[in-house]
């Protein structure tokens, strides 16, 4: 789903939460967001550079996963970010992002997998250092996504869990369609 700053329906926001919720399931969202820098390593350091430098499919544009992997580093700011803001403000207002001139204006492809996923690795470590200090009480505590309404510190926590297993089913994907 593209995060634009402009609204949309309920039915799509609602459609947003089940895909990520689903993917959990009955998952612990600290254990899957505590796993991601391993699961990440692993799926780079099999892939030559040049391999996740490219699109996967000829008949449509798509991300390359170097990009993906750039995604998930956005988005690691971007909740990190959302966090703070719902952890320390009343009902603060959430702004979306538009993903996709995120990754293209920070020119991921051209950088070098193993320096993003050091930057991964760097902002999730900071990012479950927070989580961890957060408690039943703290989990309540809502923020006003402009796309998606009041979400919640446990809900989002949930969501950036399902995030990371979307992505990685994305990054699989891909790279089968690579191998050809």
């Amino acid at each position: 789903m593209a995060m634009t700053a402009t609204k949309t329906d309920v039915s799509s926001t609602s459609g947003y939460h089940d895909k990520l919720l689903g993917l959990l399931g009955s998952r612990d969202p600290m254990e899957v967001l505590a796993s991601m820098p391993d699961t990440l390593d692993r799926i780079i350091s099999a892939h030559p550079s040049a391999v996740l430098r490219r699109r996967p499919y000829a008949e449509r544009w798509t991300w390359t996963p170097l990009e993906v992997l750039g995604h998930l580093i956005d988005a690691e700011i971007v909740y990190g970010y959302r966090v703070r803001l719902i952890l320390c403000e009343d009902r603060p207002t959430i702004l979306g992002m538009d993903q996709e001139k995120w990754v293209v204006g920070q020119r991921y492809n051209e950088r070098e997998p193993r320096e993003l996923l050091a930057d991964f690795r760097a902002l999730r470590g900071s990012s479950l250092r927070l989580w961890r200090l957060i408690g039943p009480a703290e989990e309540k505590r809502v923020g006003v996504h402009n796309e998606r309404g009041e979400e919640s510190l446990g809900l989002m926590r949930k969501m950036n869990a399902g995030h990371d297993l979307s992505h990685i089913e994305q990054l699989t994907k891909y790279l089968k369609a690579l191998a050809g």
